[in-house]
């Protein structure tokens, strides 16, 4: 019989990640422009439970229902980690899409995967992307490759940015595709963080009831409401427009809690072209003062938001997170 400390020696080491067959349990409508997609799969009792911005990734099926094998029920290939290099290994026409998203909720209990998605306006003259067209016709029974957190792992945060840290003063702005992980970590803060948030989504229709914990208030800003631009009034605000005056007009009513973290030098922050790198700048570390931001969205808008509190405002770059979700006109890569 093996001792404990034999036993822990021999114990397998589980990957932060792997994949899980999965199925569509149900698609619910909730607002013209978010859909809440539940899966369910029979390894669901080991997912993780972390929540917050968590990102997990959905292998979508091809049009004809196809799924590649990237070794989801091989015990061994979940334990190496092979998905990824098993899917990038296959010919470009036999790729499953994958795309990333955000765990809204999870109940491992029940075996169930909550993930709400985003319906993006179509756009003349072009045709929906992979992600958009499986959501469009996504049904009940179908089947899909959820790649999740694994419960078992040694770090269940792995895939989340959020990290206020001991930070008791918090700032988070988005857009329709940043709303799942506010809206999860909005759910789930200490009852003595303040904590403001700022949402902006396509329209009032898509204003979510939502219930925050802690001294929060959720600001939910609708481009169909308007707003003033250089050329004059607009109908429909132009993307990121409403979100950013959100935030630039909150930031001075509010420097008191931000004084730990503004540096008489602001710290230099290079510039990043959207259009062709990503912009991720998570701080790894908890921050050490009083105040944390996190901004989420589209990359031209997150790039604004960045530079207005980093550069102008002078917050630490350390108190702070950005995440480029997507960029307008472009698919997401793989």
């Amino acid at each position: 019989m093996l001792t404990s400390a034999a036993a822990t020696a021999v114990a397998p080491v589980h990957p932060a990640y792997r994949p899980f067959e999965a199925v569509v349990q149900r698609v619910l409508r909730l607002s013209p422009h978010f859909v809440r997609v539940t899966f369910t799969g029979e390894d669901f009792g080991l997912l993780g439970t972390t929540g917050l911005d968590q990102r997990i990734k959905l292998l979508l099926p091809h049009a004809d229902g196809s799924l590649c094998d990237v070794g989801a029920n091989d015990p061994q290939a979940v334990l190496d980690g092979t998905w990824y290099a098993t899917w990038r290994d296959l010919p470009a026409d036999e790729r499953n899409p994958v795309r990333t998203y955000t765990v809204r909720s999870v109940r491992p209990e029940r075996r169930e995967l909550d993930v709400d998605m985003v319906l993006h306006d179509a756009v003349p003259g072009q045709a929906d992307g992979p992600a958009a067209a499986w959501l469009h016709r996504a049904t009940a029974g179908d089947r899909v490759v959820v790649v999740g957190p694994d419960s078992r792992t040694a770090d269940p945060t792995v895939g989340c940015d959020w990290r206020p840290g001991r930070a008791r003063h918090l700032l988070l702005a988005g857009d329709e595709t940043a709303a799942p992980a506010i809206c999860s970590i909005v759910e789930s803060l200490d009852p003595g963080v303040t904590a403001q948030a700022f949402i902006e989504v396509p329209t009032s229709a898509d204003i979510q009831n939502l219930v925050p914990r802690g001294r929060s208030q959720v600001a939910w800003v609708a481009r169909d409401a308007g707003c003033e631009t250089a050329e004059g009034f607009a109908a429909v605000a132009p993307h990121g427009a409403l979100l950013t005056q959100a935030v630039a007009a909150w930031l001075p009513r509010h420097m008191s809690q931000l004084r730990t973290v503004v540096r008489p030098t602001p710290d230099d922050l290079e510039d990043v072209d959207v259009d062709t790198d990503l912009l991720w700048d998570s701080p790894v570390d908890p921050t050490t003062g009083d105040f944390y931001s996190w901004i989420a969205g589209e990359a031209g808008t997150v790039k604004t938001l960045r530079r207005h509190l980093v550069s102008d405002i002078g917050v630490a770059r350390s108190n702070v997170a950005f995440m480029g979700y997507w960029r307008r006109g472009r698919s997401e890569s793989q």
